[in-house]
């Protein structure tokens, strides 16, 4: 199956104001209310752009036009001006009418301090909890992996590194830097591993890829892909959806909120990944996936480069229990500031499993009978497991789902009031929406579950400085580019020991001041170890890797039989070349340096992690050619 790339724009006609429309075309309008906010500029509007003003001083946005100068007079203003307010109308479900009515009530609520989940108990949700490397965990990940040709993949990416330390956009960050592996060559290599041994032999069904962008990252994710030819993918398989921002409010009554020093211009903030429900609606892209035989639609963010050791199995889990929603969670202490996933039933007899938020979780079980709030149990976790915002959605039903509600997500508001008063705000504040609140408007009926994993297989989210990192309390996770590299070399170290290699243990060092444990620098593309199955066939003997070793395997079809490394051995194969490798390899390897993220010498996607590597001596074989070939070491 091929799928045409297609990028989503919200355009309008640069040309906003025309000839003054008939006498029959407009509409029946209080002449001196718009006299008063538009004066003669109104005549000079198109009829849509009429009925567009008319909405807006029906619903208190007089301020909008106040004081515009007479026709002839900043026209160019205020033509972008209706540009801007074409596209927010049309990029929101329900338009702008709808922004903002939903605005007044959610700002109303937030000022009398309603809680959202007044009338709902809370209780633990039905979902799978899977061991890495038992028959169970097994029986999901096989069954994953031939579900996948019948999956697509949603990256929601709109964000910058900013916030990391770093300056481009986060998809371009090396989830590590033994191979310097971006992000996003992980998730589509991944992806392309997948879509390999899904076929079993047959001709390849290409799975599609979506990636939900922003103004701030749609050029850069593009050209990424382009100068890296999509790192393997055809072009036809990714889609690149961009995100519009939603307007921001000034106060309690839902007034569109105009830049300080340009009075044509409405404030505009993003409106979260929940969005991207609407997007994949609006584009008809479901419709085509579906038609062309899709089951699933799996969700997932730019930074956690364990991820897709975890989607495999989870995959399973969803085809086994034929679940409508799927979320990926893992292992969560009471009170750990991740959200808890929780069955939610209301005294009318509703009732919806969701995420809710860890500071909302303690208090609502508190005002529901659980005197304790939320607590450890029997595990030493918390029965409500973490959830990590991954979600697998079967295809046909989220289709019916969203045919109802065009995409929207139930949205929530955070304004930041300046006293007790609740009158007025700090700053401009917007309606938000999130990804994985997409099942609190599914009905009872809707088979929602979740699906267990460790936090060392599958989660290690990048998204704290160093700075920020180091703040956090001990014991509790960074998530910073520290952290996450470390993740990953831990996940793969960890999987080779159950895989019968002698991997040795981990020692504690700090680098941008988080205690982080090192293990051994082991890492390989995700076609060498897709599954646990496919690494156990491809590790035997007696095989030990040291602590200060660097391992990285690159090629699907390499053999590690009675291996003993202790230094640094690159191994690189093309996909038709088999390497058998065993022996010693002993050499001066390559030495973890501390970097300090301060100096501006060293770059940035080394001072965020707070450490180098001095690359001394490796062995270092490549086989560019297919074949079969022995190294002995």
């Amino acid at each position: 199956m091929t799928n045409k790339r297609i990028c989503i724009y919200f355009h309008v006609s640069s040309s906003v104001f025309t000839p003054p429309p008939s006498t029959s075309t407009l509409f029946s309008i209080d002449p001196i209310s718009m006299a008063s906010s538009l004066g003669d500029n109104f005549n000079l509007l198109s009829p849509q752009q009429q009925e567009l003003v008319k909405m807006l001083l029906d619903n208190g946005q007089e301020h909008l036009f106040r004081d515009w100068p007479a026709p002839g007079v900043d026209d160019d203003h205020k033509n972008a001006f209706f540009d801007q307010l074409t596209r927010l109308d049309s990029s929101y479900p329900g338009g702008l009418e709808a922004y903002i009515t939903n605005a007044k009530r959610l700002l109303a609520d937030s000022k009398a301090g309603r809680n959202p989940f007044d009338g709902f108990t809370p209780s633990v949700p039905t979902g799978e909890t899977l061991a890495f490397g038992d028959e169970n965990y097994i029986k999901f990940e096989e069954a994953g992996v031939l579900e996948a040709r019948k999956a697509a993949f949603v990256l929601v990416a709109g964000g910058l590194g900013e916030r990391l330390g770093y300056s481009g956009i986060k998809l371009a960050l090396p989830a590590e830097t033994t191979t310097r592996t971006c992000f996003v060559q992980n998730y589509i290599e991944s992806i392309l591993a997948l879509q390999e041994a899904s076929s079993q032999g047959e001709s390849q069904t290409q799975i599609p890829l979506v990636i939900m962008t922003s103004d701030d990252t749609h050029g850069r994710t593009l050209e990424l892909l382009e100068s890296n030819s999509y790192f393997g993918m055809q072009p036809t398989q990714v889609t690149l959806l961009k995100q519009e921002k939603v307007a921001c409010l000034e106060d309690n009554d839902a007034r569109l909120a105009l830049e300080p020093q340009n009075k044509y211009k409405i404030q505009t903030k993003p409106h979260g990944h929940g969005d991207v429900h609407a997007l994949l609606y609006s584009s008809g892209i479901l419709k085509v996936w579906y038609e062309a035989g899709l089951k699933w639609v799996l969700f997932f963010q730019d930074t956690n480069g364990l991820l897709f050791k975890a989607i495999p199995s989870a995959l399973g889990v969803s085809a086994a229990k034929q679940y409508h929603v799927n979320s990926l969670a893992v292992p969560r202490k009471a009170k750990e500031a991740i959200g808890g996933i929780t069955r939610l039933t209301h005294s009318d007899g509703r009732s919806m499993v969701i995420n809710v938020e860890y500071n909302q979780l303690d208090p609502l079980l508190r005002a529901s009978g659980y005197p304790d709030g939320d607590v450890n149990c029997e595990t030493g976790y918390s029965p409500f497991p973490g959830n990590i915002n991954q979600l697998i959605l079967e295809l046909g039903h989220y289709i019916e789902e969203l045919s109802k509600t065009g995409g929207a997500i139930q949205e929530f508001v955070n304004p930041k009031y300046k006293d007790a008063s609740k009158t007025s705000f700090k700053s401009s504040t917007r309606l938000e929406c999130m990804m994985q609140d997409y099942p609190k408007t599914l009905p009872p009926s809707a088979r929602v579950g979740f699906t267990v994993m460790e936090t060392w297989l599958a989660y290690a989210p990048v998204k704290n400085n160093a700075e920020d990192a180091a703040k956090v309390p001990k014991g509790n996770p960074y998530h910073s580019a520290t952290s996450g590299e470390m993740a990953i070399y831990r996940a793969n170290s960890i999987i080779l020991r159950k895989a019968g290699v002698q991997v040795a243990d981990p020692v504690v060092q700090v680098f941008n001041g988080q205690e982080v444990e090192v293990w051994p620098r082991i890492t390989w593309k995700p076609k060498w170890g897709l599954t646990f199955n496919r690494i156990k066939s491809k590790v035997s003997g007696n095989c030990s890797i040291s602590l200060r070793s660097t391992l990285a395997i690159k090629g699907p079809n390499i053999f590690i039989e009675n291996l003993s490394v202790d230094g640094a051995l690159i191994i690189d194969a093309v996909d038709d070349a088999e390497v058998n490798v065993s022996g010693s390899v002993q050499n001066n390897g390559w030495v973890l340096e501390t970097v300090d993220y301060k100096d501006a010498s060293e770059p940035e996607v080394l001072r965020i992690r707070g450490f180098k590597f001095n690359k001394i001596e490796q062995l270092e074989t490549k086989y560019s050619e297919p074949g079969k070939f022995h190294l002995k070491a």
